[in-house]
């Protein structure tokens, strides 16, 4: 830790290279508007840094389109005839991917297609097609003279290539150009071929062709080379296309448009990091080739892959600069980006935009929109879109569906999500492994096991093939319900399907582990996942921070490689034999063990020990890893570290952790770590930006975080300080409803907010008192530990409020009916209020402070005591 490591910010979604962000305000408020400018075209270098339109100026143009246009006015569009754009819905009845199907450029005029043949190719087309490959070429000598060159032979490999008859098409192939003698022509076949068996995954046969073409001399075109660079982009094979690309400058070739979107699109198939793509945008413009309509929508597309959204609206603006239409596919695009980067607020706007350009919203507009805001958190937008979509009769396609149908599982309406899937079978669709899975996971999330196991064995009675994700879904669900021999079975299952684990299946171990205080082996787990190739994510890593973050109990003090130590209960002893039965070794073996110290601990006989520094240091360490990765910590790895802190030993333990964290985020930690220390007046101005960064957050999120502060200051005796972070929360509405002038609402936080917010509030209904006013005649204190929760008695919550009330001496008891809720009259906390000594008592103070804070304290007393 030299040197300091760049800024991580706990929300940032933003790559280096990004240097702005786009202004959210430019799609509201939409009117009619025109623009046309026409200058001269002029190579243009793509920048990321350079000025867009600011709110203000973008105020002064009718539209968002406008003002767009009007920050790039010198730039030179490209003005093209607008395509209709046809029904999709038959294309979106067996995709899975909204994403996919919108990039596909239907409707689009095909510059490959020549429509020039003559009748007799169509007579060979149905000779050809009823005879075998043997007498095809009998079939093309006998028509040799009527055949019109190459025009006729290049309808009969397109035809043959849309029926999937690639042989056909290449031994046909081969006879034109055999007979064919002018090296342009011969050359324009060879596109063909590469373009069909390139649609038609034949891309070892592509390049064959190619090469064959490139020694006989009629394969140096920029055609053949960019038939090429799609056939293999087109089938995922991205470096192969950048290295054919890169080739061309060998061979004296200049790439075309058509070239340069391939590669693009090849790029984004790939996931190459997007500035690198932009690197060969700029070298388009650079050389004079001006992009169009399916560049930038195959730029938007990489876009979306790496959820860019400001790249993506920086793509859109440069479009509109440049006068060249947008189409469907072009806000599909663009809204999957926004979508996938969280901004929905922004997406609606997008969306709402659509209809004044004539462009109506499609099955994918929709399909997008209600997927997005299911990720968001936000359920109701989702179903009132869905409902939208029936409203206007949009027919679902099986993404809709199955996007319904995770969201109703998601909220435990599992007759809703049943009804969907009637629908959706009724409509033609069938069942899935997307639509099982969402089903598993709902089930899961509520512990209805019984169920999980039933959909897991119709799935495969339905011969509906599971997938990595199912697995993974499966083990983490009988893992975190302590089924951790189904678990094995599973795991088994799928080591047999051939499957290889990936981050999501490793991460679901590794969080079942530390949920069990086996901390050692799930870092044992991480080292065999890094050595297979595959990469944590910050959910990886957050599970092992927060195992730091639990009591003491949870902490572990054997590996894996103590197996010999584990207590032989039944349950591992069934593992073990298993192991020795099934010939497991090697990682296999090692997962199994994994399961065997989980069900051992399930007995509650595995071994536990203490923590202390060790553990801080165990901490760095993980987040140094976590630094060297480039992975972000996210506010989740906050609200864990800070958990942890509140676990700490000591204040000076706790301290240390904040301060050698500052030098990865000295604006999340230096705030955490100022309140620590009893800092306020300068550092408040810091800490509203961070709140302000975590109101952006879902709800579940926002209030873990708060939780997490105020704990470590309460724990640690900064109980000021824990009273404005919670009093912050309230104003921010961070938990709803959390209190009135009768009834305090606590269930939702932790026992340090729980006890700061009990404070504030009585402190509340003093102010009442004193102003001269009577209190409800019976006041309640919630803490959610009643007969309706999981926990019924003696949740932690609620003795930590028992304690805290008996303390002060303040008059409420336990309702006999709710054995979570302390309830009191409204004269007699009234009384108990008025005496000389209560005030002391509810008056928080910190335990360290800092001169500083005298001005800060007195302005914040009068404002929480009005007498």
């Amino acid at each position: 830790m030299a040197s300091t490591p760049p800024h991580c910010s706990i929300t940032a979604t933003t790559k280096p290279y990004q240097s702005h962000q786009y202004p959210q305000n430019q799609f509201k408020n939409q009117r009619n508007h025109h623009h046309n400018h026409r200058n001269q075209p002029h190579p243009q270098k793509f920048s990321f840094s350079k000025p867009l339109t600011s709110p203000s100026n973008a105020a002064k143009h009718t539209t968002a389109v406008g003002a767009a246009a009007a920050a790039s006015s010198t730039r030179a569009p490209i003005s093209q005839t607008p395509t209709p754009v046809p029904s999709l819905a038959p294309d979106f009845s067996v995709r899975r991917s909204t994403r996919f199907v919108s990039k596909m450029h239907l409707g689009r005029p095909k510059t490959t297609i020549n429509t020039r043949h003559s009748p007799v190719a169509e007579e060979v087309l149905q000779l050809a097609l009823h005879n075998g490959q043997a007498g095809l070429e009998s079939v093309l000598v006998s028509f040799e003279s009527k055949l019109c060159s190459s025009d006729d032979y290049n309808f009969l490999l397109r035809e043959l290539g849309n029926r999937g008859e690639y042989e056909k098409a290449i031994k046909c192939f081969q006879f034109a150009v055999g007979r064919e003698r002018r090296r342009n022509e011969q050359g324009k076949l060879a596109s063909a071929m590469i373009s069909i068996l390139g649609r038609l995954g034949k891309v070892e046969l592509a390049n064959s062709i190619f090469e064959t073409a490139l020694r006989e001399g009629y394969g140096k075109t920029v055609y053949a080379f960019s038939a090429l660079i799609s056939a293999y982009g087109r089938n995922g094979y991205y470096e192969e296309a950048i290295k054919v690309f890169d080739s061309m400058k060998n061979y004296g070739l200049k790439p075309n448009s058509v070239t340069y979107n391939a590669v693009i699109d090849a790029c984004g198939k790939g996931g190459v990091e997007f500035k690198r793509v932009v690197e060969i945008f700029d070298d388009m413009l650079s050389g004079g080739v001006q992009p169009d309509r399916i560049t930038f929508n195959s730029l938007l597309s990489v876009c979306s892959r790496g959820s860019l959204w400001e790249s993506a609206m920086n793509l859109f603006s440069e479009m509109v600069s440049r006068g060249i239409d947008r189409d469907i596919f072009t806000y599909n695009t663009l809204l999957d980006a926004v979508c996938k980067g969280g901004q929905m607020d922004l997406a609606f706007e997008i969306m709402a935009e659509m209809t004044t350009k004539n462009i109506l919203p499609n099955v994918v507009t929709y399909s997008t929109m209600i997927d997005g805001y299911a990720k968001a958190g936000r359920f109701d937008d989702a179903l009132n879109l869905f409902n939208e979509m029936k409203f206007l009769g949009i027919g679902l396609d099986r993404v809709s569906y199955n996007t319904l149908l995770s969201i109703y599982a998601k909220l435990g309406r599992f007759e809703e999500a049943l009804d969907i899937c009637r629908e959706m079978e009724g409509s033609g669709i069938r069942r899935d492994v997307v639509t099982y899975n969402a089903l598993l996971g709902g089930y899961g999330k509520q512990g209805k096991y019984d169920e999980v196991r039933r959909l897991f064995g119709e799935m495969k009675a339905q011969r509906v093939l599971p997938n990595l994700l199912t697995y993974s879904t499966v083990i983490d669900v009988y893992s975190k319900g302590g089924l951790y021999e189904e678990a094995m079975d599973v795991f088994r299952e799928f080591k047999r399907a051939g499957l290889k684990a990936d981050v999501v299946l490793y991460s679901a171990l590794i969080d079942a582990l530390c949920k069990n205080g086996l901390v050692k082996s799930a870092v044992s787990l991480l080292d065999e996942m890094t050595k297979e190739g595959i990469r944590p994510n910050v959910v990886t890593y957050n599970s092992i921070i927060d195992a730091f973050g639990r009591p003491v109990t949870s902490k572990c003090v054997f590996d894996v490689g103590e197996t010999s130590e584990l207590p032989t209960d039944t349950s591992s002893m069934v593992i073990e034999r298993d192991i020795v039965a099934n010939g497991t070794d090697g990682e296999n073996n090692r997962i199994v063990k994994f399961f065997g110290q989980l069900a051992a601990e399930k007995g509650g006989q595995a071994k536990k020990g203490g923590g202390g520094k060790q553990e801080i240091l165990c901490i760095l360490g993980v987040f140094q890893k976590m630094h060297q990765l480039e992975i972000k910590p996210n506010v989740v790895t906050f609200s864990a570290i800070l958990n942890a802190c509140s676990r700490c030993d000591s204040f000076e333990d706790a301290s240390m952790l904040l301060e050698e964290l500052r030098l990865f985020d000295n604006h999340v930690y230096g705030v955490a770590h100022g309140l620590l220390l009893g800092y306020r007046e300068n550092l408040w101005i810091q800490a509203q930006s961070l709140f302000d960064e975590v109101k952006s957050m879902d709800s579940s999120t926002a209030s873990a975080f708060y939780n997490a502060l105020t704990d470590m200051l309460w724990h640690f005796g900064q109980k000021w300080g824990a009273q404005l972070v919670v009093l912050e929360g309230k104003r921010r509405q961070v938990w709803e409803n959390v209190w009135s002038n009768s009834c305090l609402d606590l269930h939702l936080m932790s026992s340090g907010a729980a006890q700061a917010m009990v404070h504030a509030w009585l402190l509340n209904i003093r102010s009442i008192v004193f102003e001269g006013h009577e209190l409800p005649k019976l006041l309640s204190i919630l803490t959610g530990w009643g007969k309706h929760s999981k926990v019924v008695g003696d949740g932690a919550l609620k003795r930590a409020v028992e304690a805290l009330l008996a303390g002060m001496g303040a008059p409420f008891q336990l309702a006999k009916c709710n054995l979570g809720r302390f309830i009191s009259t409204g004269p007699v906390v009234a009384a108990w209020l008025r005496e000389s000594g209560t005030l002391k008592l509810l008056v928080l103070h910190d335990n360290r402070t800092h001169p500083e804070n005298t001005r800060f304290e007195e302005i914040s007393n009068l404002q929480a005591l009005p007498l």
